[in-house]
């Protein structure tokens, strides 16, 4: 195929935290995306999480920024509520068929104002929040969604007519049918996630029968302050908060009965995580794990048990499984049975976890004939050890838990292989189909009376359950050139970002202030959300009330509240200094410099090489492989030697790779897009 026959977009198929972050990259990378979800918004399962390990960071304040970024990127192209039907052509220009499932909404003419929503009288059961609540026959999933709208559950709605009535924007297509839509790539990425294990057919463990035994995914709903009791831990049975909670591990993995014979990877680092927030939530509260073995492996996974012990008390109880629960009829307390070093015991708690395992997408089979990729004998995509992001189709590519169960951050890493893939694939239309940024003209601030807009943010309860929120945006209206402020349950949220534009033009605001978590992880999307509301993005400031406050005086609230005010006044005297800046554009080299040449500095020199860049690679050894060489085989039985071999052949031979052998580098100078280093020692 020649490069004006290869297509410069690509379909990525799944909008979880893997699928975005693949578009991201893409995207920046100068190729169209088409983000594909079959569900109305994207987010995946990391959306329905509280926290996430070893840090202990608000899931939604790391994702809400990649959400909006991927809601608002000019060159990526959402597509939710639909399914791949066919895929034809190769690598470099694929046609694949969408089929468009009826949202019952229109998408273009949807503000996301939920007015639908609070008029319909139907109830449904909530699978956003695992059933533990009701929402209505019209619904988004959650508050930072995107796209943010609405949608009609089809099984549910009554047809009454209610929410036509009500939507001020006339939104409702009740007639609305299923669409083709066909897409033109030149390489895919699939990454649809996985689904969670189902313990109701274990009736060892009575889940589904006992109130108070809940799945993990349950529980990780009750500790979030979006979920269903508000980020109080309390029992489903009668509302009361449980003294004594109980994990059981490996539910649904490592069990040759019900065919799920491997493990989940991040089932003991998630019920560690979710012992220590309900801790946190509730003081004396009492947690027990019971775990066959435990897989911390991750970078700093092991510190982190060890803290979870020795810093929260939680117990742990190894090398058994739980043999039953049985449920008192009266407290709706539950039994354990288990076995320890040679004793059967019986313990009472309050509440029981499952911490249930993970299996392929129940859309994997489908996702297998439409794109003609193998899977293995447990239905995940399968792979190859040295090349574990390629499925056996060319152009075609698989990350995340489709191939296997995976942490985030491992998720993430192998999303950003998985473009780089991609990318390389069609490297040749890089650039050719890409869509201009229209932003509106910059005002002319300089002279103007300095109009502060503060927002300040709950970030659910991670500052809403420490700092008084409502005190904080009071006292920041009463500080000088402050002019307008606002209180949100989170500023990240798409929602959030078109109040900000309203606010600007509203109040004719020309300073804007957020108080809420990091600007570390944040401070670009505010940036780029005020250059949208046609200010200079250096016109923002943010004060951490969340890393600087409510975590660090997580049991003083006065205190914690105080500071937070003093932030907000040092944020408001500084944004009153606030001037225009202007960003610089300086030439970059398009070069890379790659240093060790182990697997993964060959890995890495071949897949920017492959996307026509230079690659100088060095290692100080005369030899590539690095500690692999001494490897014999994997314990798949795969040859190392052989490996290493061939893919030392392709990094000689490629035309981008210059290599230096038996070399060490020097020194380094420069700055990002233009470094120069000194090697020293080749021979």
């Amino acid at each position: 195929m020649t490069a004006k026959d290869k297509v410069g977009a690509v379909m990525v198929v799944g909008g979880g935290i893997s699928g975005m972050q693949s578009s991201l990259d893409l995207a920046e990378s100068g190729f169209k995306v088409y983000l594909v979800d079959n569900k109305p918004t994207i987010g995946g399962a990391m959306a329905q999480l509280d926290k996430t390990f070893p840090t202990n960071d608000c899931s939604m304040c790391i994702m809400a920024p990649k959400l909006v970024e991927v809601g608002r990127h000019e060159n990526i192209e959402i597509v939710t509520n639909a399914d791949v039907s066919s895929v034809d052509g190769d690598v470099g220009n694929f046609t694949v068929t969408l089929t468009k499932n009826p949202r019952r909404v229109d998408e273009e003419l949807c503000t996301g104002c939920g007015i639908c929503s609070l008029k319909c009288p139907v109830e449904a059961i909530d699978m956003y929040n695992e059933g533990l609540m009701a929402r209505a026959a019209i619904y988004v999933d959650y508050p930072q969604a995107v796209p943010l709208k609405f949608h009609i559950d089809k099984e549910r709605c009554i047809g009454c007519g209610i929410c036509e009535g009500e939507c001020p924007a006339g939104a409702i297509l009740y007639d609305q049918t299923e669409e083709l839509m066909k897409v033109n790539v030149g390489s895919i990425i699939l990454s649809p996630g996985f689904d969670e294990f189902d313990p109701t057919p274990l009736r060892e463990y009575g889940y589904g029968q006992y109130p108070n035994v809940v799945s993990s995914i349950e529980f990780e709903r009750m500790l979030s302050a979006s979920g269903p009791f508000r980020g109080v831990v309390m029992r489903p049975s009668d509302g009361k908060v449980p003294e004594k909670v109980a994990f059981i591990q490996c539910v649904g993995s490592r069990d040759e009965h019900i065919g799920h014979n491997y493990c989940s990877s991040v089932c003991c680092m998630h019920a560690i995580k979710e012992a220590m927030i309900a801790q946190e939530h509730t003081p004396g509260l009492s947690s027990h794990i019971f775990f066959m073995d435990i897989r911390a492996f991750g970078k700093e996974f092991d510190d982190y048990v060890t803290r979870a012990q020795d810093e929260f008390g939680i117990g742990i109880t190894r090398a058994n499984r739980v043999a039953d629960i049985a449920q008192d009829p009266n407290t709706k307390d539950l039994h354990l049975r288990y076995h320890e070093g040679g004793d059967i015991k019986y313990e009472r708690f309050n509440l029981v976890v499952l911490s249930v395992g993970l299996h392929a997408p129940r859309t994997a089979k489908d996702l297998s004939a439409a794109f003609g990729i193998e899977l293995n004998q447990y239905n995940f995509v399968d792979t190859k050890t040295f090349a574990p992001l390629e499925t056996n189709v060319p152009g075609i590519y698989a990350s995340g838990a489709f191939s296997g169960p995976k942490d985030i951050p491992t998720t993430v890493a192998e999303a950003s292989g998985v473009a780089a893939k991609a990318a390389a694939d069609i490297h040749d239309a890089r650039n050719t189909l890409l869509s201009d940024v229209q932003l509106p003209p910059e005002r002319d601030v300089l002279g103007e009376e300095p109009r502060i807009g503060v927002f300040v943010c709950h970030c659910g309860i991670n500052i809403g359950g420490v700092v008084d929120v409502p005190g904080v945006m009071e006292y920041a209206a009463t500080l000088p050139n402050v002019v307008f402020s606002d209180a949100n349950l989170y500023t990240c949220s798409q929602d959030t970002q078109e109040r900000i534009r309203e606010m600007v033009e509203e109040h004719d605001l020309n300073r804007i202030i957020v108080a809420s978590c990091t600007p570390r992880t944040h401070e670009p999307l505010f940036r780029n959300t005020v250059r949208e509301a046609g200010l200079n993005p250096y016109l923002f400031e943010m004060a951490n009330i969340r890393d600087q406050c409510s975590w660090v005086h997580m049991h003083e609230h006065e205190a914690a509240t105080l500071k937070s005010k003093e932030l907000v006044r040092m944020a408001v005297a500084k944004a009153r200094l606030l001037e225009p800046l202007e960003k610089a554009s300086i030439p970059v080299t398009p070069r890379a410099l790659v240093i060790g040449g182990g697997v993964s500095g060959m890995t890495a020199a071949l897949d920017i090489a492959d996307q026509g860049f230079t690659t100088y690679l060095v290692e100080r050894e005369k030899k590539l492989g690095g500690i692999a060489r001494r490897l014999y085989s994997t314990i798949r039985g795969d040859n190392v030697k052989a490996e290493l071999e061939q893919m030392a052949i392709r990094v000689k031979e490629h035309p981008n790779i210059e290599l230096f052998l038996g070399a060490e580098v020097d020194h380094i100078d420069g700055t990002v897009g233009n470094f120069l280093t000194m090697l020293k020692g080749q021979t």
